[in-house]
């Protein structure tokens, strides 16, 4: 179906019956909310009920957003990359609770080796930065990254305190995949093997040179002004400190340009497993609607699902987060996990936001996998009102016409 939004964009796709809301939203961001281009896209109980794109892909050339445009989901990706840590242990291979050096040896330098692998995906590690400089080869050398990796020394006492890991913590998902891993693979060449290829997804952690840049959606910034406003003051601060935690965490060394390529629009053959994930929504919800009945497809084990959707475990000191300066944010097992001050879903769903904007998660209870893409960054750090839009609409309706014992999702903006 096509459904005029403006006079300026059409929406396509599919919102079934019953959904027409989800499609209203997504009709109102562009003409309310000043979306530029994106997409939505929802299972419930393993059967696609939403599937919504428009908009322009690009705003230099006026591209329109196709049914197969993929774009940059940043730190959405980090959801994925604890996808393919699950499937491990599923397969017997990774136990949450065991030390990582238990398998990866380097790993105990510098008074790590006690650090637990929960901790490790939890950001309790105080592994948030490099001390080393770390580049585009250091990364692109997975042999290299690793002996860095090994050598940095936590800025505390791993278990004590929560500390955002922007871009480190995939790095470190990306080693201790590749030592559990019979085949060694890395990160992205196994999430492609076992769980996007199987699925017939349309979703990369290492994007390969066969994607012509046509379908892929360009980011397009927040003007300044909505920057200022958006953010928090004591964060939009930090981020011009070259020596506060998120100026190290995310700017700086390497820093999460790094995915970005000129001539390609998104860097290829080349793996940042917290922020370079490129895909659809339909690629990206569908993985989360596995996760969210059973898993049956990947053959994930009861035992791994229900350690997902358990509640967070705060290091000593709480869920205040050293690099985002705020408290309530937690992570579970390498998922966000909703909670007031980061609502979504049920309890129990898990999931992750990436800078921007983009949100895929599983609620378990609802039986529902959800994704949100867009080429239009926006500024809110919990909940862009886009998204927030979407899932509103969704949870009414499954409220309305589904009888589930769970209350619709609160606004946060």
């Amino acid at each position: 179906m096509s459904v005029a939004a403006s006079d300026r964009v059409t929406i396509e796709g599919y919102a079934g019956p019953g959904f027409e809301a989800v499609r209203q939203a997504f009709a109102e961001n562009f003409a309310r909310r000043r979306e530029l281009g994106g997409a939505c896209c929802a299972y419930h109980h393993g059967e696609k009920v939403v599937d919504l794109w428009g908009g322009i892909r690009n705003r230099g050339t006026g591209e329109l957003w196709e049914q197969d445009t993929m774009g940059l989901v940043w730190s959405a990706t980090k959801g994925l990359a604890a996808m393919t840590l699950a499937l491990a242990h599923s397969r017997g291979w990774l136990d949450y609770e065991a030390a990582v050096c238990r398998y990866w040896p380097e790993f105990a330098q510098q008074g790590k080796e006690k650090i637990t692998v929960r901790q490790l995906l939890a950001h309790q590690a105080g592994l948030f930065a490099f001390d080393e400089p770390v580049d585009r080869s250091v990364v692109a050398d997975p042999d290299r990254l690793a002996v860095v990796l090994a050598r940095q020394k936590p800025t505390w006492e791993p278990g004590t305190r929560q500390a955002y890991h922007a871009l480190t913590l995939g790095f470190y998902e990306g080693e201790l995949l590749r030592r559990v891993d019979p085949q060694h693979r890395s990160l992205g060449q196994f999430f492609q093997d076992e769980i996007a290829s199987p699925l017939g997804l349309d979703v990369y952690i290492r994007l390969p040179e066969s994607i012509p840049n046509s379908r892929l959606a360009s980011l397009a910034p927040p003007n300044p002004i909505a920057m200022l406003l958006g953010f928090p003051l004591r964060i939009t601060l930090d981020s011009m400190n070259r020596r506060s935690n998120i100026y190290r965490a995310l700017i700086t060394n390497p820093g999460a340009a790094i995915v970005r390529d000129e001539q390609h629009v998104y860097a290829r053959n080349f793996e940042v497993p917290s922020g370079g994930g490129v895909g659809t929504a339909r690629g990206i919800a569908q993985a989360y609607s596995v996760f969210a009945t059973g898993g049956r497809e990947l053959g994930l084990r009861a035992e791994t699902l229900e350690l997902l959707a358990a509640p967070a475990i705060p290091p000593t000191r709480g869920f205040y987060d050293e690099c985002l300066k705020g408290d309530g944010v937690q992570f579970s097992l390498g998922f966000m996990k909703p909670s007031p001050a980061w609502p979504f879903g049920n309890v129990g769903s898990f999931g992750a936001p990436g800078s921007g904007g983009s949100l895929g998660f599983a609620d378990p209870i609802a039986g529902i996998g959800y994704a949100y893409v867009t080429s239009q960054m926006g500024t809110r750090l919990t909940g862009d009102p886009r998204d927030v839009a979407l899932r509103e609409a969704l949870y009414a309706t499954l409220h309305s016409h589904q009888g589930l014992h769970s209350a619709p999702e609160r606004r946060t903006s």
